[in-house]
């Protein structure tokens, strides 16, 4: 673990699970530090990732699942025509964009997550082949938010030092001289 998340206050499960879930934000977030849209678009592994791509994927997919336990639909509705377009900046998009946009989902995540009146609530999952027919908790969400988060922000590390050598750990450095400077 590159930070620590702090322990919450007794009993406060969902101040626990929205911190664990912006510690895994964080590490995308510092994975694009300092680099153009250029940069953030590169794919310099076999994979189709980019930074760019990833930052822009865990926006829209945060995003949907909050929706759909709103009991709305996605913002963006991905199908085989546009999946494509997923993991990369497309038609005037930008890094700073997608960060902005992604730290608007954050909040409305968070402000739903505290609003809810239980964990223990559910909503179904949605009618597509890949969800089994069932309901899942607002505790699932969180968990599975932060597990999708977390997979991502591995995939992040290794695609920026594939770029230029930065590890995560100069990364949280990088940040923290940022945020000393900035105060």
């Amino acid at each position: 673990m590159v930070t620590h998340v702090r322990a919450e206050a007794h009993g406060d499960e969902r101040g626990a699970l929205l911190s664990f879930l912006a510690e895994q934000r964080g590490g995308i977030r510092r994975a694009v530090l300092g680099l153009t849209d250029e940069q953030a678009s590169a794919r310099p592994s076999a994979s189709e990732l980019s930074l760019a791509g990833l930052v822009k994927h865990v926006a829209e997919v945060e995003q949907g699942w909050i929706a759909r336990a709103k009991g709305e639909p996605p913002a963006v509705r991905r199908d085989q025509s546009n999946w494509h377009e997923c993991f990369r900046l497309v038609d005037g998009e930008t890094l700073a964009d997608q960060l902005a946009y992604w730290e608007k989902v954050a909040a409305e995540t968070e402000a739903f997550i505290r609003a809810v009146p239980s964990l223990d609530d559910t909503f179904d999952l949605p009618d597509e082949p890949w969800f089994p027919e069932e309901s899942v908790s607002m505790r699932w969400l969180c968990l599975h938010l932060i597990r999708e988060t977390a997979r991502h922000a591995g995939h992040a590390d290794i695609v920026r030092e594939s770029l230029d050598g930065r590890t995560a750990f100069e990364l949280v450095a990088l940040a923290e001289k940022a945020e000393a400077a900035g105060s």
